[in-house]
């Protein structure tokens, strides 16, 4: 042949010629660049200082903790981030492995200060679960949902038996069973203070537990066709200062907010022209509300004017699937700890849920993300503006289930493509695909640390990932007979729970 080593084609591979040009400009970048800290209110720490391009992640994190002058056991790591400008739009872009590496990535110029804000990350670490330790039969049909109490101290479930179980978490046995329901039990949610939980099924019909005696509280019939969704009010948001108030959306295209003290409707939600298809109460007063006619609306919820409309989100081209908000696990949790402790007398419990959040939110605007069948998700700032601050495209079919990490720095999206893409919680960057599964997947979950995630799927296995470093599955959970439906990370960290349509519960710890 004329081309004896094929030369022609050996340059013309991109990637070949791409590691080329890198080996040049790594021997050009200067060995070091001069950088300035800030905290996320924007206030310089310390001054700026010569540091090695090469220097890590952890290298900077041990140097901020250093200049906060902590104490040397008790470290906090952090992450850090630049302002980036990309598309015209100033983003924040995190530094995740050195700095040599970042400068390359986005041709950061070397001349200029780089302003790197640090933000200290979970002081605790959950660890990873790896093992099956119980597997829980007592469900006749397929099990929906499965969820763990705010305190981690409850599990409950409910499915297509219409049954409410509740069941030991230390010793993995029965407790209670709920038989009110009449049809499936379609949707459950647990009252940010852990003293009630909530479950409503095909008929329209909510009904309310208490979860240490498994005796229901109240039944009503909310809506005329099935409720597709409930959510608490956070308890820091709560002018009565307990967890008194519940929202519920239903295929009947309304959603109607509920005391469920008097067990009476506050007001109802109309505007919606198809099915509900998922609500969320946030943590600045407002209730967000998601349909099949590709709608979000926005809704006060609070003082005298609960349930006006405050503004109409549109961008969706098809039904709308999926909400999470920012603040989701901080409102969950409510008043407890990452180790499931909260201070003892009533109106404490409401100080310590309002302190959390502040130190949650500090400046920043509530997000919201919504998933669709037209595959794509939009990131919004609700309480702001009705336009989306981001288009995000990527899964080849309908998306799933979203869920936010506890600190709110990144957000992971389950589809029917089988994939789980993670994404940048603050500007909606893509960051990268989880593969694994061999089927649709269904749900993920988030460790309380925000440094693992799990993911349910079709293909009756749970994968667990290391976020943001591990693109393939640090492990799977096998041995389930069927798909995976639901599943659940336990506030404390101690255990993750999957439910499947094996009728079978199993309990996954380290």
């Amino acid at each position: 042949s004329q081309n004896p080593k094929n030369l022609g084609y050996r340059y013309s591979t991109p990637h070949k010629r791409y590691k080329k040009a890198n080996e040049e400009t790594s021997s050009e970048l200067p060995s070091n660049i001069v950088v300035q800290f800030k905290n996320r209110q924007g206030e310089e720490v310390a001054e700026q200082l010569d540091l090695p391009t090469n220097s890590s992640v952890d290298d900077l994190s041990a140097l901020v903790s250093t200049l906060l002058q902590e104490d040397e056991n008790k470290r906090t790591p952090y992450s850090f981030y630049a302002k980036i400008l990309k598309h015209g739009v100033l983003d924040d872009v995190e530094v995740t492995t050195t700095l040599a590496n970042f400068l390359q990535d986005y041709n950061v110029s070397t001349e200029q200060v780089l302003e790197l804000t640090y933000q200290p990350l979970a002081v605790f670490r959950v660890r990873p679960v790896t093992r099956c330790t119980d597997t829980m039969p007592g469900h006749t049909e397929a099990i929906l949902h499965v969820s763990y109490s705010p305190d981690g101290k409850h599990l409950a479930s409910g499915g297509g038996d219409t049954t409410v179980r509740f069941w030991d978490v230390h010793t993995s046995l029965p407790k209670f069973i709920g038989k009110e329901h009449k049809n499936h039990v379609l949707c459950t949610a647990w009252s940010p203070d852990a003293k009630r939980f909530a479950s409503s099924d095909k008929n329209g019909v909510l009904i309310l537990w208490n979860p240490s005696t498994g005796q229901s509280v109240g039944k009503l019939k909310a809506h005329s066709q099935w409720i597709t969704s409930l959510a608490w009010e956070p308890l820091h948001a709560s002018p009565t200062k307990s967890c008194e108030r519940l929202v519920t959306a239903s295929k009947d295209g309304s959603a109607k907010v509920w005391n469920v003290r008097t067990l009476k409707a506050i007001v109802t939600l109309n505007g919606h022209t198809d099915s509900v298809e998922a609500v969320k109460w946030g943590g600045e007063g407002l209730i967000y509300t998601a349909s099949r006619d590709r709608t979000i609306k926005v809704w006060t919820a609070e003082g005298y004017d609960v349930g006006k409309l405050v503004r109409t989100l549109k961008g969706h081209g098809h039904r709308i699937n999926t909400l999470a908000l920012s603040s989701d696990y901080v409102c969950r949790t409510g008043p407890f700890d990452h180790r499931g402790n909260t201070s003892s007398e009533e109106g404490s419990s409401f100080q310590a849920a309002m302190e959390k959040y502040q130190a949650f939110k500090q400046n920043e605007p509530e997000r919201l993300v919504s998933g669709s069948d037209d595959f794509t998700l939009f990131l919004w700032h609700p309480k702001e503006s009705k336009h989306p601050v981001k288009r995000l495209t990527g899964h080849q079919q309908a998306v799933n289930h979203i869920a936010f990490s506890p600190d709110g720095r990144y957000f992971a999206s389950a589809s029917f493509d089988k994939k789980v893409k993670l994404w940048n919680g603050k500007s909606g960057d893509f960051l990268a695909t989880l593969t694994g599964h061999v089927g649709a997947v269904y749900q993920v979950a988030w460790s309380s640390d925000s440094r693992y995630l799990v993911s349910a799927s079709k293909d009756s296995t749970a994968k667990l990932w290391e976020v943001p470093s591990g693109k393939r599955a640090k492990e799977t959970l096998p041995g389930h007979a069927d798909e995976v439906y639901a599943l659940d990370w336990s506030p404390n960290g101690a255990s993750v729970a999957t439910g499947s349509k094996d009728r079978t519960i199993k309990i996954w710890k380290h």
